[in-house]
């Protein structure tokens, strides 16, 4: 590496929505992705839906332990009755401790999105109640996936944990709901490799060499490559290269926490307008942050150590490969700096008047 990387607050990830991202060049790519994901979701919680038998019960939660929520449970339940009638219900401020609790603007939205509020549907009790169809299953389920996206703040559905299980509560499987992620384990999916290779793989323990081995593990599945073949620097960073942007996988110990970060510009002038940009950005990123640290743009995702989720890594590193190959040539173009693969880059001073608009942020 070429410079040290500041060390990253731990804390929970944002609760920015999908609805905050701005068409801008930089963020219209990842805003296309995360909204497909969210497209995805509903689409396959529709066929579920539209197929599972009376009694079945589905759980549709925010995971906490990714979302920094604390003993705050955003959660929808939906019950499978007779005659194809379904029953959901969401939980209301009685079921969320203070400082999480909704305010009126999103109990509003609530109420527009189709639920009614607490107690007005039979036997809603102290939660928003809906009822409906199965065949209204697919509506219903793009009506479930905005509750969850839109009100309670789930950035992607890969923080999304579901259960579904019949009327003597053993689990029914099918195929998975989309990115989110099955309380009963992995799902048959595109992460069938994965959940191979971390059972292949030393026994999952809660310090931080186990953790390290774990990460080590899913960021070889992801690229289709043997663990010990990853390119790790002294440091003991995993690096990425993501066209001219390199990606770097740290573990941390105190407290356990994966970050994915990188080095977007290096020997770039800090000033005023790039901290603006920046923070700009930064609110308009479905997870994650930007900042500036002496003279190096940093971007950074971090993954909770603790309760550690393959799910939520993959998600983060998919992310900034994407998002850094982009930034870092956008930023360049307007700020000058050094990319971390720009061969001839050279530091770029521009006129505080001089203003750049069109493809430029």
């Amino acid at each position: 590496m070429t410079a040290d990387h500041p060390p990253t607050p731990a804390g929970g990830l944002p609760e920015h929505h999908e609805s905050i991202l701005l068409d801008e060049p930089t963020t219209a790519d990842l805003r296309v992705k995360v909204t497909q994901a969210w497209r995805e979701f509903a689409r396959a919680l529709g066929e579920r839906l539209a197929t599972l038998p009376a009694g079945a019960h589905v759980d549709l939660t925010l995971d906490p332990t990714a979302s920094g929520t604390g003993d705050a449970v955003y959660s929808i339940g939906i019950d499978v009755g007779p005659d194809g009638k379904l029953a959901a219900r969401a939980v209301g401020n009685a079921g969320l401790p203070p400082g999480y609790r909704l305010d009126r603007a999103a109990v509003a939205d609530m109420v527009a999105l189709g639920w009614s509020p607490p107690g007005v549907v039979e036997g809603s009790g102290e939660q928003f109640g809906l009822d409906g169809t199965v065949a209204e299953a697919t509506q219903l389920a793009a009506l479930f996936s905005r509750t969850l996206r839109d009100v309670y703040g789930a950035p992607h559905p890969a923080f999304l944990v579901y259960l579904i299980h019949d009327a003597e509560d053993e689990p029914l499987e099918g195929a998975p709901l989309g990115t989110a992620r099955s309380e009963f384990g992995v799902d048959r999916n595109v992460e069938a490799d994965l959940d191979e290779a971390l059972n292949a793989a030393q026994p999952a323990t809660d310090d931080v060499l186990g953790l390290a081995e774990r990460v080590r593990t899913v960021v070889s599945t992801m690229l289709k490559s043997d663990s010990d073949r990853l390119q790790v620097d002294s440091d003991g960073d995993i690096n990425i290269r993501a066209g001219s942007a390199m990606v770097f996988v740290r573990v941390r110990d105190n407290p356990p926490l994966v970050d994915v970060f990188s080095p977007v510009l290096t020997e770039v002038e800090p000033t005023e307008r790039l901290y603006v940009k920046l923070s700009e950005l930064t609110n308009r990123m479905p997870i994650g942050r930007l900042y500036c640290a002496d003279d190096t743009v940093w971007a950074s995702i971090p993954v909770f150590g603790r309760n550690f989720q393959a799910t939520h890594l993959m998600l983060a590193v998919q992310v900034m490969t994407g998002l850094a190959d982009e930034l870092d040539d956008r930023l360049h173009g307007e700020f000058g700096g050094k990319r971390f693969f720009g061969e001839g880059d050279k530091p770029v001073k521009r006129d505080e008047g001089e203003h750049r608009t069109g493809m430029y942020l």
